[in-house]
């Protein structure tokens, strides 16, 4: 039983909207809270007691920037809003999934595969803007040797018929590992859940549901940590 196919029922339209938009109302509530708290007094500086939604939320945040600062560089900072989007939206849909009679919108391969597009067209944008033309270089191969001609000189890339196609290929691949690797995860481990549960009422299911909760944060953090890769990678000088 999923609630949210419910629901997409009366509303005339697709669960996975549902479950999505129910996953970005809780990320927005919960950026209300971390805000609220950091507004008060001492709130930027001191942290709160005990655990808390803010609590988690920095110490996640900041762990994802130290990453981010090494994976991607000193521009890290421009790029992290898109790829904490992207963690904590996998990482609360990967979580609502493992709630009885609800179905996180990562269960469906058009999210995941659309998460993966939108990884794939964030980095090489950045690529672009940061290279211009010159970003082509990344998928032309090594330069074999320079060539000087009219005073300027060149970069001869004798194997780009090779290289061209193949990089093309594999950047393209990305998108499909992204989804699947995603995809395949979440629905081996939801589907354990489940067959646990129904075999096993008690005990066993709640071991499960914490191995699931431990398979959902780094599901959620190799996405958010291949989408930093790519951009790293993007952002280097083509040689």
């Amino acid at each position: 039983m999923n609630l949210f196919d419910s629901l997409a029922h009366l509303l005339h339209t697709e669960w996975i909207y549902v479950s999505a938009l129910a996953a970005s109302a809780l990320l927005i509530l919960a950026g209300f809270s971390v805000k609220r708290a950091v507004a008060g007094e001492n709130g930027g500086v001191l942290p709160e007691e005990g655990l808390s939604v803010r609590n988690v939320i920095e110490v996640v945040i900041e762990a994802l920037g130290d990453l981010g600062e090494t994976t991607i560089g000193e521009e890290w900072r421009k790029y992290f809003p898109v790829v904490g989007t992207i963690f904590f939206f996998v990482l609360v849909s990967n979580f609502m999934s493992l709630i009885p009679g609800l179905l996180g919108s990562t269960g469906d391969a058009n999210v995941t595969f659309a998460w993966g597009i939108i990884s794939f067209v964030v980095y090489n944008y950045v690529g672009i803007k940061q290279h211009g033309w010159k970003y082509i270089y990344q998928f032309m191969g090594p330069a074999l040797y320079d060539l000087e001609l009219g005073g300027r000189h060149y970069h001869v890339r004798m194997l780009t018929p090779i290289f061209l196609p193949l990089e093309i290929v594999l950047h393209l691949a990305r998108i499909v590992t992204l989804g699947v690797r995603l995809l395949a995860n979440m629905f081996a481990d939801h589907k354990v859940i489940v067959i646990w549960i129904g075999m096993v009422p008690a005990v066993l299911p709640a071991i499960f549901m914490g191995l699931g909760m431990v398979v959902s944060f780094l599901q959620a953090f190799v996405f958010a940590l291949l989408t930093m890769i790519y951009i790293g990678q993007a952002l280097e000088e083509p040689h």
